[in-house]
Parts: C-alpha cells; sequence; structure tokens
C-alpha cells in the first residue's frame, strides 16, 4: 500500500523547497515530527469521539486507528 502523505509533510515539503524562506535556528525535522505528533492526535480524537459512541468499544476501535494510520501514514518515526 502505498504511504499518504499528511498536511504537515506537505508543508515541510513546500518549506524546504523555497530557497527564501528562512527558519533561523529552527530545527525543521524536530518540528514536522512535533507538527505529525500534533496531527495524529487530532485525526484520533476527531475520530474516536465522533465515530465510536459506545464506550465498550473504544480501545477495539482505538487500536484500529492506530493501525490504520500507521499503515497509511508510515506512523510515527
Amino acid at each position: 500500500m502505498e504511504k499518504k502523505q499528511t498536511a504537515v509533510e506537505w508543508l515541510v515539503e513546500q518549506i524546504e523547497k523555497d530557497e527564501n524562506v528562512r527558519l533561523r535556528g529552527l530545527n525543521i525535522r524536530n518540528l514536522l515530527e512535533q507538527a505529525k505528533q500534533m496531527e495524529r492526535e487530532q485525526m484520533k480524537y476527531v475520530y474516536l469521539t465522533h465515530c465510536v459512541k459506545a464506550e465498550r468499544l473504544r480501545k477495539i476501535f482505538e487500536q484500529q486507528f492506530d493501525d490504520y494510520y500507521n499503515e497509511t501514514y508510515g506512523g510515527i518515526k
């Protein structure tokens, strides 16, 4: 399965392409990893709060989300 690109990954790619962008003293890779983790948590929150109604199924759906995210986006490094 081909890995999809998250919005955060796309943004960093665009920033890295533009030689006019200056991120003085910032480690773009570190920021990317932090942003990807935040994005993942936001996606998970939406999935779990809006798709999962039964509390007893929450753990099952949480694991399913983690599996889906890791398969689709390659997980968090």
